[in-house]
């Protein structure tokens, strides 16, 4: 049996992306959780036998991009984690969405990144407990969703999709599928497998690669990891035409999985609001992004957008 958790989607005729002032999804914990604060996720065990406490602390990153990269990136921050929990701290370089979701399930995974589309997932399905995310010096934060190709693909907007082939990243995430499919529906009336082929890359740098050498004519991709890109040289900006930009989303989301003892997840909490940002490889791989430190959020206020996506899409989970 999978730990995954199965994901349906089905997107009704007229449907449009919820913002604003649309009611909230109906939004559920699977059946092992407890919610009792109204919060949306799951509350920490108060039997202490289901509480853990591991001798080390395993973290892993949203796989966004190549893993070991990010190995590196985060070397330093880890190790401030490591000097305030008083545990070791392993990064765990997962290479997919589905292989994160399932490790914090099974309890192999204690801290992470989920991205923004996974992150309702992860709470409901993994007990995920998200409480930061990188925000700008000025408290600003998120990304947005782009609508790329190539100059001269013959694409200029979006319409000219029509009759191409469209990339996205993986059916969990946000700006690469779940953002895109009910805009393309929605607004301009385009149905996959009928107005255009869509084809998934399984992640945002495949697509933007894929568009720079012209492999994909199209791809939706969140715009922060194709600006790390181009800040690395990955690829050159000049091999990227936006035909379209989305309102701004919530970025990655960290917390802890729920049952960790509450001191530890307090430990944690401090580790990330006491990092020193100044000269790290963090601060230089998010530099671009304009993000210098961590800042509070809750999943209830800060996710509801995508909740509002989840629900106009006709997402629901099935935690297996």
């Amino acid at each position: 049996m999978t730990l995954f958790p199965m994901i349906r989607t089905t997107l009704a005729a007229g449907a449009l992306l919820a913002y604003g002032n649309a009611a909230q999804a109906d939004f559920t914990l699977d059946s092992r959780f407890t919610d009792a604060d109204g919060d949306l996720i799951a509350d920490i065990p108060t039997d202490a036998s289901q509480l853990v406490d591991p001798d080390t602390l395993i973290f892993a990153y949203t796989p966004v991009e190549d893993p070991a990269v990010y190995a590196s990136v985060w070397e330093g921050f880890l190790e401030h984690m490591t000097e305030v929990t008083g545990k070791p701290v392993q990064f765990f370089p997962v290479q997919s969405n589905a292989a994160q979701l399932e490790a914090m399930r099974a309890g192999r995974l204690h801290i992470a990144g989920f991205n923004t589309g996974t992150n309702p997932i992860a709470v409901a399905c993994a007990g995920f407990r998200p409480f930061t995310m990188m925000a700008a010096d000025d408290g600003s934060f998120g990304y947005e969703m782009e609508i790329i190709s190539y100059p001269g693909s013959g694409i200029e907007k979006v319409e000219d999709i029509k009759g191409k082939q469209m990339a996205f990243t993986q059916e969990t995430s946000n700006s690469g599928f779940k953002a895109p499919s009910a805009l393309l529906r929605s607004e301009f009336g385009m149905e996959a497998g009928t107005d255009y082929e869509p084809v998934f890359s399984g992640s945002h740098d495949t697509s933007v690669i894929g568009v720079a050498n012209k492999d994909y004519p199209a791809a939706a991709i969140a715009n922060e990891v194709m600006h790390r890109m181009f800040a690395r040289d990955v690829v050159d900006e000049d091999q990227i035409v936006t035909i379209y930009k989305s309102q701004t989303f919530p970025t990655t989301g960290y917390g802890v999985v729920y049952n960790l003892k509450p001191e530890l997840q307090e430990k944690i909490k401090e580790a990330f609001f006491s990092f020193d940002w100044e000269g790290t490889a963090l601060q230089e791989e998010f530099a671009k992004a304009e993000m210098d430190k961590f800042i509070d959020i809750t999943f209830k206020d800060d996710w509801s957008v995508i909740r509002q996506i989840d629900e106009a899409m006709g997402v629901s989970y099935e935690c297996q």
